[in-house]
């Protein structure tokens, strides 16, 4: 059974870099979860070869933009290719609003069902469940209502000697509180937008640096530790992967077009 990650965006506010901002698509068993839509994702799957038709949910962690102002233009596109199968889109009850807004404005009706499910953005609660894979929500601390993501096997393929599971804590400050809930996944995607000589300012705007990101990822026992939503100011990430490393070995950089087979 196929359980995979590519990224299609990892900076964080602006694109810079060659780096597009926050986007993720999940494969699991060939059911592709979007998680977050920044702005440029529907360029970003046309340049890495991934359909727009085979993805089936989206996940949108907060209402920042950087996270979620590419969703009206992929939600359209997928009108205008003939799109038939229903969409399920999960998020912040407020974007429903926005969106409605907005396919108002132009008159466009979608050629397709998009069931909006509101998280829940207080709690660890559970999303979704299908026959193979369980997806939960967890609150993130961050300056507006933000939700983590863990997307867990139920039963592993004959040759995996355990369930795999992801992980995703978008934007938040270092947050021990997240840890029970991501304990001992395979992969955690943990925000790093700062080194760790701005700490102060990473806490005052609820960010994380990648010494922190790597804290988190020590003490829930995770498998394998991907930093992301990295600030414009960083040019080079090396610097960044080495705090992580420091901590926690097993760390690597987010890079757009990266597959990783968890």
């Amino acid at each position: 059974m196929t359980f995979s990650l590519t990224v299609l965006g990892c900076n964080s506010a602006i694109p810079a870099y060659d780096r597009n901002l926050s986007a993720h698509l999940l494969n699991v068993n060939e059911r592709f979860i979007l998680i977050d839509c920044g702005e440029g994702t529907q360029f970003q799957l046309r340049k890495y070869h991934l359909s727009f038709r085979r993805i089936t949910h989206i996940l949108i962690s907060h209402l920042h933009g950087d996270h979620y102002f590419g969703l009206i233009g992929l939600l359209n596109s997928m009108h205008l290719l003939g799109r038939k199968e229903e969409l399920h889109l999960f998020a912040d009850a407020r974007l429903m609003e926005i969106l409605d807004i907005q396919l108002q404005a132009s008159l466009t009706r979608l050629n397709y069902p998009l069931v909006f499910h509101p998280l829940n953005l207080e709690k660890y609660h559970l999303i979704l469940e299908e026959d193979k894979f369980t997806i939960y929500g967890f609150p993130l601390r961050h300056s507006i209502p933000a939700c983590g993501f863990v997307i867990r096997e139920k039963k592993p393929p004959r040759k995996i000697p355990s369930p795999r599971s992801f992980a995703y804590c978008s934007d938040t400050a270092y947050d021990e509180a997240i840890i029970p809930f991501i304990q001992h996944v395979s992969l955690l995607y943990h925000e790093s937008t700062f080194m760790q000589n701005m700490a102060r300012a990473a806490a005052e705007k609820f960010h994380s640096t990648a010494t922190e990101a790597a804290r988190i990822a020590l003490k829930a026992g995770v498998g394998k530790l991907l930093l992301g939503h990295f600030s414009a100011r960083y040019d080079d990430l090396e610097p960044l992967l080495e705090e992580a490393k420091a901590v926690f070995a097993n760390s690597i950089l987010a890079a757009d077009g990266l597959l990783l087979n968890i």
